[in-house]
């Protein structure tokens, strides 16, 4: 049965990093009416707020639960790839990491036609999103929708972790989001008095009073609705009800790396070879699900006898958490990271290591069952590209994902120097003291055995970017080629991924997009903030 048609100046499909922030800015015009669509339900589970129990959420109700393809440059593992299905999406499941990446990445995206996106045009965007309890400065804003914050935990395993890359000869850094990326310190956390803070709690959460806006949850989107080449609207199901919802001025997807093109291709948008066998009729060829990006990881794990976030879960700690907003819970797990530039003639970092005062194996699909701590290299520049395809014609069909890791030389020589990077680090005294014994390590430090543990532990870090990118299948205002009336904004419009974790990207990507839209390009991002306090 097909409801009647509502209407709406704009449709967002998916509640995520991006949907949530589109939501509340295109909402300020109170003129505006705004749909936003989450196929999930409410972010109202304990463990999405308590920073330390994100990994619970993994393979429950809350994540799409996605099944990769057999990966070649990992032996043809299949890779567990989550992904936040609820108010928030990934930035309600995520390690809430704030980290922007580097200015190269920007700068390269602009040099490849990407107008409008060089690091100088972007960082306004990002200094609008956020209230940084550092306050404001060159890099950093106060005020924004996003509280970033400094870590309430401070585990002291990270402390030694640091101090034994810095034993290893690696410069601190204290801010990687500021004049330099390179070298080892603790991440910044988009936490509010150490709960997380996603971006429904930021941005969705003070606007859901709007009378002109309409967030409908539990609604999966079925297919965008055209008339001739322009795109008016997106048919969704909720339950046994198939809605069709209208959007006046634009239909913008912002369902995530996986999902935006699986919506994209089942309304006949997408490459011939994926389409055609599957009986959709084509309405625009692009590439849509090539080029997929994402960071792969390889962690070392070992034990110790020093208290780690290990029955971190008890009383004590979780009346500290609600008392005073710190303790052990607070933890996002990986509290610090280094950039490093370990391949010969890379202008910028190829690696970054994750400290985290906790071991960390099986995919994170194995609670720990002792004290331990692991760190490993991510290839954060990746030259190898995978491809997202349709598994069927139903929008409830899991798409086929392979990430294609390390199937290019250059990865594997930057995982190959980062882990013998890491493995100095792991022998540098302060650790040393610290180490009760290895429980995931290669066998010995030659290429081949580092090569057999990394395709034996080797997975994502969670940041796919690029399905839908500019240039390819978006042009540099994100709008679709070839259609008129839609957008896609999310991490799959990057050209290419960028250096570090997504979600900072992901929401001014949004920021960004949201002026595009609203034809305020121009608007100073004081004047935009100005009109976010008022429409809030």
């Amino acid at each position: 049965m097909i409801s009647e048609r509502k209407q709406f100046d704009y449709v967002i499909v998916g509640a995520g990093s991006a949907g949530c922030v589109l939501a509340a800015r295109l909402s300020e015009d109170g003129d505006a009416r705004v749909a936003l669509l989450e196929a999930g339900g409410q972010d109202r589970q304990p463990e999405i707020h308590i920073p330390a129990a994100f990994p619970a959420l993994f393979k429950s109700a809350l994540d799409w639960d996605l099944l990769g393809e057999p990966e070649p440059g990992l032996g043809n593992r299949r890779l567990y790839l989550p992904r936040g299905r609820m108010l928030g999406g990934c930035s309600s499941i995520n390690a809430m990491i704030y980290i922007r990446g580097n200015r190269a990445d920007y700068d390269a995206w602009a040099a490849a036609g990407c107008d409008g996106w060089s690091y100088d045009d972007v960082l306004p965007y990002f200094k609008r999103s956020e209230d940084n309890e550092r306050g404001e400065d060159t890099y950093h804003g106060a005020g924004g929708p996003m509280t970033v914050s400094e870590s309430r935990s401070m585990h002291p395993l990270v402390d030694t972790m640091l101090e034994a890359a810095r034993a290893a000869g690696h410069e601190h850094n204290p801010d990687f989001n500021g004049a330099r990326q390179e070298g080892v310190g603790r991440f910044q956390l988009t936490q509010r008095d150490g709960l997380r803070c996603s971006t429904a709690d930021a941005f969705l959460r003070p606007a859901l009073d709007r009378p002109n806006l309409e967030v409908i949850t539990g609604a999966m989107a079925l297919r965008i609705l055209f008339e001739g080449e322009r795109a008016v609207g997106v048919e969704i199901a909720r339950g046994d009800d198939v809605q069709q919802l209208r959007a006046e001025r634009e239909v913008i997807v912002a369902a995530g790396t996986y999902q935006s093109p699986v919506l994209l291709m089942l309304s006949g948008i997408g490459p011939e070879d994926q389409l055609a066998p599957l009986g959709i009729e084509i309405r625009e060829a692009l590439p849509v699900g090539e080029g997929l990006q994402d960071h792969c990881m390889a962690q070392l794990n070992y034990l110790t006898d020093e208290p780690s976030l290990y029955l971190a879960v008890n009383p004590e700690n979780i009346a500290l958490l609600e008392s005073e907003g710190r303790g052990p819970l607070s933890s996002n797990i990986p509290e610090a990271a280094g950039f490093f530039r370990v391949r010969p003639g890379v202008q910028a970092p190829d690696v970054e290591l994750h400290f985290a005062p906790s071991l960390f194996f099986d995919e994170g699909l194995s609670a720990p069952s002792d004290h331990g701590y692991c760190f490993g290299p991510v290839v954060i520049s990746p030259t190898s590209r995978g491809r997202v395809m349709l598994r069927a014609p139903l929008p409830d069909s899991k798409p086929r994902v392979l990430c294609n890791f390390l199937t290019t030389e250059e990865d594997r020589e930057s995982m190959l120097l980062g882990m013998r990077m890491a493995l100095e680090i792991a022998h540098q005294e302060p650790l040393l003291a610290v180490q009760r014994a290895p429980v995931s390590v290669p066998e010995s430090d030659s290429d081949k055995d580092l090569i057999a543990f990394i395709e034996r532990v080797g997975q994502t870090v969670y940041h796919p970017t690029s399905t839908c990118a500019m240039g390819s299948v978006v042009d540099s205002q994100l709008r679709v080629y070839g259609v008129e009336g839609l957008r896609v904004v999310d991490a799959s419009v990057m050209p290419q991924v960028t250096r570090g974790n997504t979600n900072a990207p992901t929401i001014m990507i949004a920021e960004r997009a949201a002026d595009l839209i609203r034809g305020a390009e121009g608007a100073s991002a004081a004047g935009a903030a100005k009109a976010s306090a008022a429409g809030s």
